[in-house]
This record gives C-alpha cells, sequence and structure tokens, in this order.
C-alpha cells in the first residue's frame, strides 16, 4: 500500500475529520469529533491520515459512515478522494443497501441514477441505462463479471457499489459511453463474528443468509469469511416463480507484512420461469392485466449456473510503490425453453408465438497486473499507475424455434387457454461460437499541479480480436483492431468546501457482424465532455455532485439504404443533461441519500429514422432519494423509520419509427426497523406503497416489464 501524507488548512481539516470520526454508525456524534473541533481551535495546521493507493483488482478500504462516502477506488483504481476525482462518482455503501432490505443490485442503482433495461424476462442484469445509453459492462472488485449472461449480482457478499458515471474505457476496456459500475466486496476480518438473517415477503418470497468471518489461525496471517443465500420466490405474475442459492467464499492470507494474497470465489444457481412480460394491446400497456403470462405455465424454469474465481496479489516494495496482480476465471451457461410472442395475429386478441430452446455458455479469463506509486518532480506530486491487461472470452450459442407462420401457436390476451401442444422446433434461429481476445497496457498520472489544483492524465491502448463462427451458414467473421482511450481532467478546490472539475474521455466497443461485402464493421466510438462542482456541507456531513455532460457517440449500426438485410456504421447518437447526487447526514441519526437526472438522448445520424429520434429506455427526467432518522436516546432509541421516493418520466420501448410509450410513474417506499441490541435487528419494508400500476423496462420494441405492487417485506438480522 503506498502512502501520501497530506497537510491542509485548519477549517478544511475540521471538515474532514468530521466526515470521517464523528459520525457513529446511526449517525451520532461521537467524542472524536469534539476532539477535533478542539484542536481546530487550537492549531494552525492539521495533519490527515494517511491516503492509501491501491492497485487495480483489489478492494481498497472505503472511509465511509452510514450513506457518506469520502473515496472511492473504481474511479481511478487508486483510494483517491471523491473531490479530487474529475468525474462524477456515486458510491452506495453497504448501509443503504441494508436499509433498503435489497437482495439485488437494481435497487443500489436506482438511488445512483442508473435505468433499467434488459434483465433476460429475469435471469439476470443483461442491460443497464446511464446517462443515455444502455450498457451491459460492470465489475467486481476491478474484474468484469458480466460477460454472457450470468446471474445479477447478490446484496450479501457485497460491501458497496461504486457507479462511474460517463466513459471508463480507460481503466475498464469497451464499453459504452454512459458510465459503468464496480462492486467491491465484503472482505475477511481478523474478528470472528457470524451473522444469519432472514426475510418474508409477499407473494411467497422466502430468503436466508449468513455471513461468517474471522481468522483461521492465532497470528491471523490466514483470514476467511463466508457469505451464502437462499431463496424461495413467487410472484406477482401468473405461474411465475424462481429458486436461487448463493455461496461466495472468500480467503486472505498475509504470509508478511508487506504482502496480502486473496483468493475468492462465487456460486450462484438460479432457476426462473421465463417471462419478458406484457405487450401492449393497440399501444396500450395498461390494457393488459399486469399478471398475464404470454408464455407456457406447463414448461420447467430456466437453470443459470455461474461461477467465478479470484486470484489477487498485492505486494508492496516499501512507502511508496505497490505491485497488485490477479486473475479471474469465470464461467456459465443457461438452458431451457420458452414461450415468445411474434406479434398479434390480425386485429385481434390472438398473440402469434414461438417455442424457443435456448443453451449458452461461456467461460472468460482475465489476467492483470499494476504497479502504482508516488514521487516527487519538483513542486509537482505525482500518484502514478501503470498496468496490463489480458481478457480471452468464448461464448457459444444455439437457439432453435418453432416456425409461427406454420404453427402460429396464438393465446388470446385477454382469454388465455394455456395448454396448447407445444409446437415442434425447426427453426435454427442461432448457432455460434464467438471469441474475443484483447490485451491492453494502460497509464495514468494524477498530479497536484498546486495544493488546489489537481490534473489526471491517462490513456489506455487496447488490441481487440473478435472471431464469429456462424455454423448455420458456416461463415466466419474475423475483426481485429486497436484502439486508443485517453482521458483528461482537471480538479480545482475553489474552497473549503467547494471544488469545480472538467474533463475529457473517450470510449470504444466492437460492432458485430460484417456488411454486405462482407467487411467486419469499424468500432463504436464516443467521446464524452463533463463539467461539474462538489461540495462538502453541513461541516462535512453531506456531500454533492453536480454535473454537466455532453456525450456523442459514432459509427452506430444502422440499416444499409442499398440492400435493407445488411448494416451500414454510419449511425450517430448524442446525449447531453446533467445530474445531481448527494450524499451524507442532514443531521445525527438522519441520513440521505438520492439523486437527479435530466437527459436529452436523441439519435443525430441514421439510415431510416429521423433525427431527434429517442432512444429507448430513456426517461428526460428521473429522481430517487431515500432516507432514514434514527432516534439516537430516550426511549426511541435504536427505532429507524424513513423511506424512499422514485419517479420515471415516460420512455419510449424501442429507438424506432413505431414505438409504445411507457408511462410516467412515481413510487413511495417505506422504511422501519428496530436494533433491539447491538446485533439484532428486526425490519418491516414496505415498496410501492400506493399500488402504482408501473413498468420499468422494455425489450426489442416489443416487451415491457410490469413492475412489483405495493410489497410488504419483513426480517431479522443477527450478528454474534
Amino acid at each position: 500500500m503506498v502512502v501520501i501524507v497530506k497537510t491542509i488548512k485548519r477549517g478544511a481539516a475540521v471538515a474532514a475529520l468530521v466526515s470521517t470520526t464523528c459520525v457513529g454508525a446511526w449517525g451520532g456524534l461521537g467524542p472524536r469529533a469534539a476532539a477535533a473541533q478542539a484542536a481546530a481551535d487550537t492549531s494552525p495546521e492539521i495533519q490527515l491520515d494517511e491516503i492509501s493507493i491501491a492497485g487495480g483488482g483489489g478492494s481498497a478500504p472505503l472511509r465511509a459512515e452510514g450513506y457518506l462516502a469520502l473515496t472511492s477506488v473504481s474511479a481511478t483504481r487508486t483510494d483517491t478522494p471523491l473531490r479530487e476525482t474529475p468525474q462524477a462518482v456515486v458510491p452506495v455503501p453497504r448501509q443503504v443497501l441494508e436499509d433498503a432490505a435489497a437482495t439485488r443490485v437494481d435497487t443500489a442503482l436506482d438511488l445512483a441514477g442508473v435505468g433499467r433495461s434488459n434483465n433476460f424476462a429475469g435471469l439476470g442484469l443483461t442491460e443497464f441505462t446511464i446517462r443515455g445509453f444502455a450498457t451491459g459492462e460492470y465489475y467486481r472488485n476491478g474484474f468484469p463479471i458480466n460477460r454472457g449472461y450470468p446471474n445479477s449480482p447478490d446484496i450479501v457478499s457485497i460491501e458497496r457499489i461504486e457507479v462511474l458515471k460517463g466513459p471508463s474505457a480507460f481503466l475498464y476496456g469497451r464499453g459504452d459511453p454512459g458510465g459503468t459500475f464496480n462492486i467491491v466486496t465484503k472482505q475477511p476480518t481478523a474478528e470472528r463474528s457470524f451473522a444469519i438473517g432472514t426475510q418474508y415477503g409477499s407473494y411467497n418470497a422466502k430468503r436466508s443468509t449468513f455471513d461468517a468471518t474471522g481468522a483461521l489461525d492465532e497470528g491471523g496471517t490466514v483470514l476467511a469469511r463466508l457469505t451464502g443465500a437462499v431463496e424461495d420466490n413467487g410472484s406477482f405474475r401468473d405461474f411465475v416463480h424462481g429458486d436461487r442459492y448463493y455461496l461466495a467464499p472468500v480467503i486472505a492470507w498475509k504470509p508478511s507484512a508487506d504482502t496480502t494474497v486473496t483468493f475468492e470465489g462465487e456460486f450462484i444457481s438460479a432457476g426462473q420461469i421465463f417471462d419478458r412480460g406484457i405487450v401492449p394491446f393497440r399501444n396500450d400497456l395498461r390494457a393488459v392485466p399486469r399478471n398475464r403470462y404470454i408464455g407456457e405455465p406447463g414448461l420447467a424454469p430456466f437453470r443459470n449456473d455461474n461461477a467465478l474465481g479470484q486470484l489477487r496479489v498485492e505486494h508492496r516494495f516499501d512507502a511508496d510503490w505497490v505491485l497488485n496482480a490477479g486473475a479471474q476465471v469465470m464461467a456459465g451457461n443457461i438452458a431451457g425453453d420458452a414461450v415468445q410472442t411474434v406479434g398479434f395475429l390480425g386485429n385481434g386478441n390472438l398473440l402469434r408465438r414461438t417455442l424457443d430452446r435456448r443453451e449458452l455458455t461461456w467461460s472468460d479469463l482475465d489476467l492483470q497486473i499494476n504497479l502504482a506509486g508516488k514521487f516527487e518532480t519538483g513542486f509537482l506530486r505525482h500518484a502514478l499507475l501503470v498496468g496490463l491487461e489480458r481478457d480471452s472470452l468464448r461464448y457459444r450459442e444455439d437457439i432453435t424455434r418453432s416456425n409461427f407462420n406454420t404453427n402460429p401457436f396464438v393465446l388470446d390476451l385477454f382469454a388465455p387457454r394455456y395448454g396448447q401442444a407445444l409446437p415442434a422446433l425447426t427453426v435454427r434461429s442461432s448457432n455460434l461460437l464467438q471469441t474475443t481476445t484483447s490485451y491492453a497496457g494502460y497509464v495514468q498520472d494524477q498530479i497536484d499541479l498546486t495544493p488546489k489544483l489537481h490534473a489526471l492524465l491517462g490513456v489506455r491502448v487496447e488490441d481487440i480480436a473478435l472471431d464469429t463462427t456462424n455454423y448455420i451458414n458456416g461463415t466466419t467473421t474475423k475483426l481485429q483492431g486497436t484502439a486508443a482511450t485517453p482521458r483528461f481532467g482537471l480538479v480545482y478546490d475553489v474552497t473549503e468546501i467547494a471544488s469545480i472539475y472538467g474533463s475529457y474521455a473517450q470510449s470504444f466497443r466492437p460492432n458485430t457482424g460484417a456488411d454486405r461485402s462482407g467487411r467486419p464493421f469499424p468500432f463504436q466510438q464516443a467521446e464524452s465532455y463533463e463539467t461539474g462542482v462538489k461540495l462538502s456541507l453541513l461541516d462535512g456531513r453531506l456531500d454533492a455532485t453536480a454535473a454537466f455532460f455532453d456525450i456523442r457517440r459514432t459509427n452506430q449500426l444502422v440499416t444499409d439504404p442499398v440492400d435493407q438485410n445488411f448494416s451500414v456504421a454510419t449511425g450517430a447518437a448524442r446525449s447531453r443533461g446533467f445530474d445531481i447526487s448527494v450524499a451524507g447526514f442532514l443531521a445525527p441519526g438522519w441520513r440521505v441519500i438520492g439523486t437527479y437526472a435530466f437527459v436529452d438522448a436523441a439519435i443525430t445520424r441514421d439510415s431510416t429514422l429521423p433525427v431527434g429520434t429517442r432512444l429507448a429506455n430513456i426517461p428526460q427526467n428521473s429522481v430517487a432519494l431515500q432516507s432514514v432518522y434514527e432516534f439516537q436516546s430516550g426511549p426511541l432509541r435504536g427505532l429507524g423509520l424513513g423511506g424512499g421516493v422514485t419517479h420515471v418520466d415516460s420512455r419510449v420501448a424501442g429507438t424506432a419509427l413505431s414505438t409504445f410509450t411507457m408511462p410516467a410513474y412515481t413510487l413511495a417506499n417505506l422504511i422501519s426497523y428496530y436494533q433491539i441490541s447491538p446485533g439484532v435487528r428486526v425490519y418491516l419494508n414496505v415498496d410501492n406503497l400506493f399500488d402504482e400500476r408501473y413498468f420499468d423496462r422494455s425489450f426489442q420494441n416489443r416487451y415491457a416489464t410490469p413492475g412489483q405492487p405495493r410489497t410488504i417485506m419483513g426480517g431479522v438480522a443477527a450478528r454474534f
């Protein structure tokens, strides 16, 4: 671990010390706050705690209390104060997830200003949206974990989630320009503890969890942690149910004071009835009951099985330089039958449907090595990061369908008759093997130009090869290219509580397939401009960030105007707007986190769509807020009461000439808990309090997923 010692003026030191030391586990002011204030009154200068720099792929400690986080390891792969990061970053600490009784990351992403998109019929977190663009790339301790179609991450093993707004290709490689997020997992501790929890909710939802950690030897050189969860869930959707089994072991070995070796695994097995949602009747979603299932209830659930292993090694050479190396192996598969719709038969109520059989498998090997250190050149202070990465992904897809022309396999949308004879699988829809291999190197320098002016300079160069073999027509498409993605940023500390910043970054993503001449498509490319202000308010108890952004993406695939059976990479889109995030404490015991985003995302060039066509699943305005107050004294001490509000504007279901609209919605949630003792907590939450009927995502301009009705969840959690 590399160490930098900083000194700042008295007022800023007080604000920083208050935010890191005076807020207790439930937001109360502790004795260190008084000591800090006393020191501020008598000392002209205070030396802050050491700031560490962590190598890529690791899990550096985040300084956080309640909802307030002061540092981020994901935006720079270094443990950098948020105020010195030239980018909007929204950390979602563990406390936020516990208060919301969350089981998946969707709740955390909502509060961080991330929109919902394709979830592969409830089987995973396939896509989400940030700043107007959909993406499917996200990370676990710096490693990519959404290659293929894995399960959605489970909350029980997560310490925090850090959402990065804007392009992140510089550190993480290929991806979309709106942003991404990195999951930082729980790590073993020397102190032994064991926690169990159980949760029950509406629609027969049942979940049990455990979390055990501690030293395995007397000297504390080997630490371990094991988290797990078991679920058996029903649904408000007719015939839909699922189960889930989750296990995540972590072992950390410290052979010396300078070296740590960590092995981390994750195993998920989940079964889920395939359910894309409902389809609108004559463009009206509300005409169809939200519980209406358009598949066949006799089909067995899809199985989605995933496993990954991470090996991370950190070695500190001296007080200035640290080396991090890591490897991740992950693999998974999905198999099952599903019934989907291809549209209405004529103008009536009958849906034409197909029977599909899917067999999807994937495996990925990612290798990383990072060297981080600090040094000075004259009056400049540098925090340098140099890294190399290799990634190899293998994806196999085999999909067979029935012929909806010869056997339409219809279902009356308003008077469904299930149990029909299943049609034969006669159409080979997809049978392919795709391999992606990439090599990348990057260098980043964080420079203190003056005590108030901080610069970030970096560039990543990545060479990527994408080979796709189509076994149906016997063709192989090869794509190889090199992309350089620079990143520049400046942060200026205007006052002790405010800083302004500006940044520029690029991203890229390979286009799959080939044009009508058989030539592979060029990479999608994007560039982003961002400027904003970061504030530390209420004596450091509340942080706020406001940012303006302008993102432009080119080389999007559009219909070939010469032959509509092919595509050309000439499309372009633009997203611009601003977002605001706040997190921290309004008063002792009163914690809050929230975001607001205004996004104007539209097509700027296309062969068939007019300029200004809105992008799918993107609301113009969205708001999410969660706030909880815990009584600090008296007979109600330990009682927490609060709630949340989410508002999402209307969205189009597809980026198309003809589409339907998902109406705007506003949701209210209630949060309540009681800390019976320091180790025992009972809670009762109500989501969608007013039973709003809403739709939170669409897929392929055809389906819309109904949101949960009013849902009551209660449970107990105990730590020993």
